[in-house]
């Protein structure tokens, strides 16, 4: 769809089934223009008439994605461009919970962060075992705020409370799995393509008047996402520019 010097966002579409695919060098952390661009890929497929389905994933042999990106936290000057960015994060969760096609979510390595709450906004996520989780912001100083909705609604207060407060702590995708977070898990990265595979293929073949249905039950009671998210980005952008968050990010 879209290429970046630091960064790509593609959206394709093939026997029904679409892709967003994702890549920054750093880990794919996302920037601020990332995170538009994943957004505008996912609205892209949820208007395609040949889409039924969506993968989302990222590329590279690292990370699945490192959250928000640290130089984009280091050009924040005031609480209304705080906002703006972590909004960033607001619109792709709104967007894949809108979104009138399942999305299923590839994982392929670690999540950090905002890349926990990707995970937790999609539909389906199938992840490889290797694939760790760890919510960072409150030890930046910041706290999960943006993504804490998706997350909390995925595992449950108590885990969600878990990764929240033990911020430093990685937690392995069995227990991401036993939680909810993940909801298969893959020996081995040929797997894990096998299982998405099989799973959009199911989904590409089946009803999709019965799909977005089904979609509107799972998300029903988060239509006031929009405005909850707003605030948790407000929140976010004020603490993003506290002296505690920036002596963090300058040692990084």
């Amino acid at each position: 769809m879209t290429s970046k010097k630091n960064g790509t966002v593609t959206y394709s579409c093939k026997n029904k089934i679409g892709t967003v695919e994702f890549y920054h060098p750093k880990g794919n952390s996302l920037p601020g223009y990332l995170l538009k661009d994943i957004c505008d890929a996912i609205k892209k497929g949820g208007l395609d008439p040949e889409c039924r389905v969506i993968i989302f994933k990222s590329s590279g042999d690292g990370a699945f994605c490192a959250g928000a990106s640290f130089d984009e936290f280091k050009k924040i000057s005031n609480a209304d461009e705080g906002k703006t960015f972590f909004m960033g994060f607001a619109n792709v969760i709104n967007a894949i919970r809108t979104c009138p096609k399942m999305i299923i979510t590839r994982v392929h390595g670690k999540a950090i962060g905002g890349g926990v709450g990707l995970a937790a906004a999609s539909d389906f996520c199938i992840a490889v075992k290797g694939a760790s989780v760890r919510l960072s912001e409150l030890a930046i100083g910041i706290g999960p705020f943006v993504v804490g909705p998706a997350v909390g609604r995925k595992i449950g207060v108590a885990a969600f409370s878990t990764l929240s407060i033990d911020a430093t702590t990685w937690h392995d995708a069995e227990w991401a799995y036993s939680k909810g977070l993940y909801n298969k898990l893959a020996a081995n990265s040929d797997e894990l393509d096998t299982m998405v595979s099989n799973l959009a293929n199911e989904l590409s073949n089946s009803n999709p008047e019965a799909i977005n249905s089904l979609k509107e039950i799972i998300w029903q009671g988060t239509g006031h996402w929009d405005a909850t998210l707003e605030q948790r980005a407000e929140i976010s952008g004020k603490l993003v520019l506290s002296d505690y968050t920036k002596k963090y990010i300058r040692k990084k």
